[in-house]
């Protein structure tokens, strides 16, 4: 028999990319494993925001290491969702992944940076970074559902519209339940503020979800 040549898949880099958000995930596990372990229970006990909400609580490196894991995981998730529901094929050029990953992350600092410049305005930069991390790290524990997501995409059932549904429904009730959270221990401070909270509600958090779905479906 003649060796018959196979075109290489290039979702390689896909697989490079999911071992290197990985990574992130190990050495945060390594070097803060308490804190990880009451990070991976986080949508059934509080204990790691209330443990954790303290100085320096965006700046800490497991809180980088995984926010990083998940901007890889949201961006690749985005990009393989694209290619599900508008049934593009598997192997598109990264050169998209890359623009991607650029406007979310550009997204995200600019959002942070707005959250905490106005917290310093308006006199009120500790409830804000508090409210902040709690986001964030609803947010980060999703980047573990993107990732599952991004790996079943990548290579189990890569035209699966069923888990980019449910993945989508299971990162929106993660981040809700960060949402509700956060109003519940600062009604005071929003009640005081319910006209800017309306405003960063509608600007910052409703409009990118808009913006997201409707880039996925056209």
């Amino acid at each position: 028999m003649e060796p018959l040549l196979r075109p290489s898949n290039t979702i390689d880099w896909v697989t490079i990319l999911l071992f290197a958000s990985l990574l992130f995930v190990v050495i945060a596990k390594s070097m803060f494993y308490s804190r990880f372990l009451n990070f991976i229970i986080l949508p059934f006990n509080n204990k790691y925001i209330f443990m954790y909400n303290k100085k320096d609580k965006l700046g800490n490196w497991f809180h980088v290491f995984f926010t990083i894991f998940q901007l890889i995981n949201f961006s690749l998730f985005v990009f393989l969702a694209r290619n599900v529901l508008l049934q593009m094929p598997n192997d598109a050029n990264p050169t998209l992944f890359l623009v991607i990953t650029g406007a979310v992350l550009t997204f995200f600092i600019l959002k942070i940076l707005l959250q905490l410049g106005n917290g310093f305005i308006f006199g009120s930069s500790k409830v804000l970074s508090e409210i902040v991390f709690k986001k964030l790290s609803y947010l980060n524990y999703s980047g573990l559902i993107m990732f599952l997501a991004n790996i079943a995409l990548s290579f189990v059932a890569t035209d699966s519209e069923i888990i980019v549904y449910a993945a989508i429904l299971l990162i929106l009730s993660i981040n809700v339940m960060g949402w509700t959270a956060a109003l519940q221990n600062h009604q005071k401070f929003i009640a005081s503020h319910f006209f800017y909270f309306i405003l960063y509600l509608c600007a910052l958090e409703i409009a990118p979800l808009v913006i997201i779905g409707s880039y996925l479906n056209h």
